[in-house]
């Protein structure tokens, strides 16, 4: 079966860290170009970062750039998500993003709770 698997969220206090795994399952992640969205509630989806495949280039999107780091590891088909400094308005569930061409994979989410 074809999926992406994301792990690594929870609770977390203001300030703190967490690392979000993004893993493949049945493709090649370092062909696809990965993404991390997040949705918080009563809100649209919205792209957070993003790495490309054979450069590895990277975006972020300007609430989180300084805070968090993508980073991929191909031979282990991962995609990890480093989040420091986290804010409450960071609480969303964060979704992974994988796509090529017309090909395109979505994970069923990991939530993070920033809160005291």
């Amino acid at each position: 079966q074809l999926q992406l698997v994301e792990s690594g969220g929870g609770l977390v206090q203001p300030g703190g860290s967490l690392r979000l795994s993004c893993a493949s399952d049945g493709f090649q992640l370092g062909l696809f170009h990965t993404a991390w969205f997040r949705q918080a509630p009563g809100k649209e989806r919205e792209a957070v970062s993003c790495i490309g495949t054979t450069d590895h280039s990277t975006d972020y999107a300007d609430s989180v750039k300084g805070r968090f780091t993508i980073a991929r590891d191909n031979a282990n088909n991962m995609v990890y998500l480093q989040m420091n400094s986290l804010k409450p308005e960071d609480t969303a569930v964060y979704y992974c993003n994988a796509k090529r061409g017309l090909t395109e994979y979505w994970g069923r989410g990991s939530q993070v709770t920033v809160s005291s």
